[in-house]
C-alpha cells in the first residue's frame, strides 16, 4: 500500500531544506516503512515522500511520528493514499478561504459594529454558536443600510494568496470548480466571474426599496447544505466522493471536509483544525495542489 507524505510550507518565506525532509524520510525508515527519495515539488516550500506500508495503521503510525518530530518546524505534514490524489471536483468555502475577507464583518463596518459582529463570526465559526441563529442577528444589525453598501465593500475584497493557480491549474486539468458559501450570492457571484469558478451557491441578502431589509431569504445555507452540495455536484458528474477535495476553514466547513476525498482545514478555527485529517497552516492554497501532486511548473492562473 502506498501512502505519500507531503511537506508544505510558505511559498512567501520557503524554508524547508533538504535537512527537513531527509529528517522525515529517516523517520519513516525507523518506523518499518520502505520510503522513496524526496521528490521536491518546489525548492523550499513542498516536498512528498512516497512510502510503502502493509497497513494503514502502520502509515498513520509513522505520519504521526514525523508530525512530533517536526512539530516546531514551519511546515504542513500530511498524508494520503499515493493513488487518485488528483481530484476532479473542488468545492471551496469563499470568506476566510477563498478570500481573505469576513464580508459580514465589512458590511458591519458601515454602521460601526464591526467589532461586535466580527466577535459572532468569530464564535460562530469556531462552532459555538449556531450558524444560521447567527447569521440572522448579524444580518438583522445592517437592517436600513442602502443597498450600495454591497458594491462599496467589494472594494475591500482581497483574494487569498495562491486562489488563482489553484482554481487555475484544477480547470486545466479537466476539474469542475464549486465556491459555496454560508456568505452571499452577491458576492460569490463576483468572485466566481473573477476568478473562473464553474459554480457558486450562497444565502441571499433581502433588499427592499434600495436599502438591506436585515433578513435573509430561507432557507439559510449552513453546515447540511454545503455537504449536501459536495454530494450533489458529485453524483451530477458521476464521482464518487473519493474524487473530490474541499476547504473551508470554519465550523460549517467541516461535515463537507470530512465528505470529501481531500477534505482541508484552512488556517482554520481550532475545533475545526483539531477534527480535520488534512490541515494547513502555513501555506497558501497552493498548498491544496501539492497535495494532489502538482509542480509549481504545472501552476496555471
Amino acid at each position: 500500500m502506498e501512502h505519500v507524505i507531503s511537506l508544505i510550507g510558505n511559498p512567501e518565506k520557503p524554508q524547508i531544506d533538504p535537512q527537513i525532509a531527509e529528517i522525515a524520510r529517516e523517520i519513516l525508515h525507523e518506523r518499518g516503512t520502505a520510503p522513496k527519495p524526496v521528490a521536491w515539488l518546489m525548492p523550499g516550500v513542498a516536498a512528498e515522500i512516497v512510502f510503502e506500508t502493509a497497513t494503514q495503521l502502520r502509515a498513520n503510525d509513522a505520519h504521526a511520528a514525523v508530525r512530533q518530530r517536526l512539530a516546531d518546524a514551519p511546515v504542513d505534514i500530511n498524508t494520503l493514499p499515493a493513488a487518485g490524489r488528483r481530484k476532479a471536483l473542488l468545492v471551496a468555502d469563499m470568506e476566510s478561504t477563498i478570500i481573505q475577507n469576513e464580508m459580514l464583518d465589512e458590511l458591519a463596518d458601515y454602521v460601526g459594529l464591526k467589532d461586535k459582529v466580527a466577535d459572532i463570526t468569530a464564535r460562530a465559526m469556531n462552532g459555538e454558536l449556531d450558524f444560521a441563529a447567527a447569521v440572522r442577528e448579524r444580518v438583522a444589525l445592517l437592517k436600513g443600510l442602502p443597498a450600495s453598501v454591497l458594491d462599496e465593500s467589494m472594494q475591500r475584497v482581497h483574494i487569498m494568496p495562491g486562489a488563482r493557480e489553484l482554481i487555475g491549474t484544477m480547470k486545466a486539468n479537466g476539474a469542475y470548480c464549486a465556491l459555496v458559501s454560508g456568505g452571499f450570492g452577491f458576492f460569490t457571484r463576483k468572485i466566481r466571474e473573477g476568478l473562473g469558478f464553474d459554480y457558486d451557491q450562497a444565502n441571499e441578502i433581502d433588499i427592499a426599496e434600495g436599502t438591506l431589509a436585515g433578513t435573509v431569504r430561507e432557507p439559510i445555507l449552513d453546515k447540511t447544505s454545503k455537504l449536501a452540495a459536495l454530494e450533489r455536484l458529485a453524483k451530477e458528474r458521476n464521482l464518487d466522493l473519493t474524487a473530490t477535495m474541499s476547504v473551508g476553514d470554519g465550523a460549517n466547513d467541516l461535515p463537507m471536509l470530512q465528505g470529501a476525498g481531500i477534505g482541508v482545514a484552512y488556517h482554520a478555527k481550532p475545533s475545526v483544525a483539531a477534527a480535520a485529517k488534512i490541515r494547513v497552516n502555513h501555506g497558501d492554497l497552493t498548498a491544496l495542489l501539492y497535495l494532489q501532486g502538482y509542480r509549481a511548473l504545472d501552476f496555471r492562473v
